[in-house]
């Protein structure tokens, strides 16, 4: 039952009049703006499709993707990047994109390479898983619900095995000896380095950087950032169309890049551990020489103005110290540049 005034009058001022000073304004409720979710990637798979020259195939390979997705009852976006293609890839593919609203396109002006038109496909990409394959239809649309399944164990990237291979032995064998090495050379345990058929985490083509030729070695890339590399045998099916775009120089171009991952990944920080290795070996396989042969002479059992292997010996040492200098001058150029420095960070708590 409420008070009358004259009741209120009685009792006195209420806590609430005690509380706020007679003149005070009135204050209003504060009204709490409502909390927008973090916003997420529109998509959940990204498929990357870097192609050239590929006119014949593309329409097929687009059918097979639409029945493989489409039973996978998600998002999905398809990216195809055209790398410059002198044929009717272009039209082919505006043309898909009338029909589906998935279909996204992107055109070089030139022929940039693989590489290139994968770190444009992964920039563009926003799905929370990204598949890439090749447009040759060599690469089964098939595989993708095994290789997001294999990404769901706990992998950031899964590269796909071509176990059986239906390729020239002028290919085969080749490929066999390249992964081998890359394998020893790595330490990563995965037996097909070059497969265009591979599934990542949306955190792996964000942070690892593409270049030049390097996309034979993303899961090296990827391994040395840290992300946990997985593998899953795939079909391999013959060409139908067109013909390859590597020869056999893409080897050579390839042991040299083997050479460019293993250095930017593993001594880019630290490069005297890498020349200061080499020099000291260099300078000591001199030393040794020249040492037996001081010696030698000392015993008067030999010449030293005669012998060209004393003179190889001290070119090893000055070649050595070199090496050494190279490797310095690195690691003052690395510490100059160690405040600009990024990092693949996975958490990150406050």
């Amino acid at each position: 039952m409420n008070d009358t005034p004259a009741q209120q009058a009685a009792t006195g001022p209420t806590q609430t009049d005690q509380q706020q000073p007679r003149n005070a304004p009135q204050q209003r409720p504060r009204q709490h703006a409502p909390q927008r979710a973090p916003q997420q990637p529109w998509n959940d798979l990204s498929v990357v499709i870097p192609l050239y020259n590929e006119e014949d195939s593309l329409k097929e390979l687009h059918q097979q993707l639409r029945s493989t997705l489409g039973r996978m009852n998600l998002r999905y976006e398809l990216l195809f990047v055209d790398d410059g293609s002198t044929d009717r890839s272009f039209q082919v593919l505006r043309d898909l994109k009338r029909v589906d609203k998935h279909v996204k396109i992107i055109r070089f002006r030139r022929n940039y390479g693989k590489a290139a038109a994968l770190a444009v496909g992964f920039d563009k990409s926003q799905g929370n898983v990204v598949i890439t394959m090749d447009a040759d239809l060599q690469d089964d649309p098939a595989e993708i619900p095994a290789l997001k399944r294999k990404l769901d164990e706990g992998y950031d990237l899964v590269s796909g095995w071509k176990k059986v291979r239906h390729d020239p032995i002028t290919k085969t064998i080749p490929s066999r000896f390249f992964n081998f090495v890359t394998r020893v050379l790595t330490g990563i345990n995965i037996h097909d380095f070059n497969c265009g058929l591979k599934a990542y985490r949306r955190d792996v083509v964000k942070t690892v950087k593409v270049y030049g030729e390097l996309h034979r070695y993303v899961p090296v890339l990827a391994h040395w950032e840290g992300f946990r590399i997985g593998e899953l045998v795939v079909q391999h099916r013959a060409r139908r169309y067109g013909k390859t775009k590597f020869g056999m120089g893409r080897f050579w171009k390839g042991f040299l890049d083997l050479l460019t991952a293993l250095f930017t990944t593993r001594y880019l920080r630290r490069p005297l551990h890498l020349f200061g290795v080499l020099g000291m070996l260099t300078a000591l396989a001199g030393f040794i020489i020249d040492g037996v042969l001081v010696v030698e002479w000392f015993l008067q059992m030999t010449s030293l103005s005669n012998r060209p292997l004393f003179f190889s010996g001290s070119m090893l040492i000055v070649i050595g110290i070199q090496f050494i200098s190279i490797g310095l001058l690195g690691e003052m150029i690395s510490k100059t540049r160690a405040s600009s420095e990024e990092y693949a960070i996975r958490d990150y708590i406050k």
